[in-house]
């Protein structure tokens, strides 16, 4: 039987840094700290076996805890942290992650693409260099993007094809004002690419919070099961952030009607084994 795997949520610790990316009242429902017993918590009765945990601060201490963490008997199976990809000292920096404790659960790297002023930022030759770098160290790339920088996350990915791409949240689609354009054709085209591959994730937040049921969200998840198809989209919850607009258990149950279309191979992939396989998670 595959295990379920959660291929996308955050823990972090306020009582050791800010996250800035809480810039307003809006965050106030989650401002403060989530352990890993808080995960636990969250876990009870949905069969999850394992989990990726995402990076949520551009802090090499942050992914440092992250991996010492997920270095001790627990759920999580995967690190996706944190790297200046612009460093020319990335290898050293790397090679130091891998090092410490935990180092052998880093599978991934990430960085808030969408918080930088630049929409082309992932053309930039110093960030394609370190891109390249990651795929020579055996590592995967999660995109945080939304539409306007998707453009540039497509360039990137085709240029770089020795390297796997997650592209996270579903690209961000407009949900809460039902806009589907550029969104929709860009995951087309995105989907095109067989070096990249896409999470169910995050699509509530995209949502209207208060108001927000299926039947808005529906549309968006099953366009990219229909253009990834279900041999290369992964379910992740968002958690902690997800619960701004829904409970885990509604995040999970969302996830199982937006596939329920699928064979039961099928929906075994989305919900575990193609994270599993993106990851290479030792389960």
């Amino acid at each position: 039987m595959t295990p379920r795997v959660d291929a996308h949520h955050h823990l972090w610790d306020l009582a050791r840094r800010d996250q800035p990316w809480m810039d307003g009242p809006w965050a106030d429902p989650i401002r403060r700290t989530y352990a890993l017993g808080d995960l636990e918590d969250a876990l009870t009765g949905h069969s999850i076996e394992a989990t990726v945990v995402v990076q949520a601060s551009s802090s090499y201490d942050e992914t440092r805890e992250l991996l010492a963490l997920a270095g001790r008997p627990n759920r999580i199976a995967g690190v996706v942290g944190w790297a200046d990809l612009t460093d020319p000292e990335l290898p050293a920096v790397l090679f130091g992650l891998r090092a410490g404790p935990g180092g052998e659960r880093l599978v991934g790297i990430r960085h808030q693409v969408q918080d930088e002023p630049d929409p082309r930022w992932l053309a930039r030759a110093d960030v394609r260099r370190g891109l390249a770098l990651l795929a020579e160290e055996g590592l995967v790339y999660d995109l945080l993007v939304t539409p306007r920088e998707l453009p540039a996350a497509v360039e990137a990915a085709r240029a770089l094809p020795q390297l796997e791409f997650v592209l996270d949240h579903g690209g961000k689609p407009s949900i809460a004002d039902g806009g589907r354009q550029p969104w929709a054709d860009g995951i087309t085209g995105t989907a095109a690419l067989p070096n990249v591959v896409c999470k169910l994730s995050g699509l509530v937040t995209e949502a209207d919070w208060a108001k927000w049921g299926p039947d808005q969200v529906l549309p968006y998840a099953r366009h990219l099961l229909d253009a990834f198809g279900p041999g290369r989209v992964l379910f992740g919850s968002d958690w902690p952030v997800c619960t701004l607009a829904a409970p885990y258990d509604q995040v999970l149950a969302l996830a199982e009607w937006a596939t329920a279309h699928l064979t039961g191979r099928e929906h075994a992939a989305v919900l575990g084994g193609n994270a599993a396989r993106t990851y290479r998670l030792a389960l």
